[in-house]
């Protein structure tokens, strides 16, 4: 996802910062081996993701090449659960997409207290007025509209619901949607 969504902001002007995330990508482990063992690890994991995706802010933000009034972040499923909270405590990100984000499922152990490190809800709410757009699967099993629409429904306006006929991953179309949408609430 990093590599074609990158390109297609690249085609828009938009340059890009993939991070790895904790208990992602090429890293070691994985958030279901680690959850139900040890709910304490799991939030150090999380607690490491805002630290790095905000040092990623910081990085672009200091680069000359960068304007650093036209920040957005965009995040893919957990980097969606990620970007918002991210998004939510600090000011420099002026856009956020969400690509099958949502809510904590249902169902999710240690609720709670995954909830106090990072609470996708309480942090939509303090987007104080940045644009917003979710791009979501009418059919996603791994983030489910249901979460999808509790999350937008916690969002302030401007916000955009975009949805697809499809599952968790979203098909090109949907990709390209979303960085013209970027693209747009940057242009000068």
């Amino acid at each position: 996802m990093t590599e074609g969504i990158g390109r297609v902001l690249l085609a828009h002007g938009v340059a890009t910062l993939a991070i790895d995330l904790p208990l992602h990508g090429a890293r070691e482990g994985s958030l279901e081996d680690l959850s139900p063992r040890n709910p304490l690890q799991l939030v150090g994991a999380w607690r490491l993701a805002l630290a790095e995706a905000r040092a990623g802010i910081d990085y672009l933000a200091g680069l000359a090449a960068v304007d650093a009034r036209r920040l957005a972040l965009v995040g893919y499923s957990l980097g969606a659960f990620i970007a918002v909270v991210v998004a939510a405590h600090e000011p420099r990100v002026g856009a956020l997409v969400l690509c099958a984000g949502g809510d904590l499922p249902d169902r999710t152990p240690f609720a709670a207290l995954v909830r106090a490190a990072a609470d996708p809800l309480r942090a939509v709410r303090k987007l104080a007025g940045r644009p917003l757009l979710m791009v979501n699967g009418r059919f996603d099993r791994t983030i489910t509209p249901a979460q999808a629409e509790r999350l937008f429904g916690a969002a302030a306006e401007p916000k955009e619901m975009h949805w697809y006929q499809g599952g968790h991953w979203p098909p090109p179309r949907e990709v390209e949607y979303a960085a013209q949408w970027l693209s747009q609430r940057f242009e000068v």
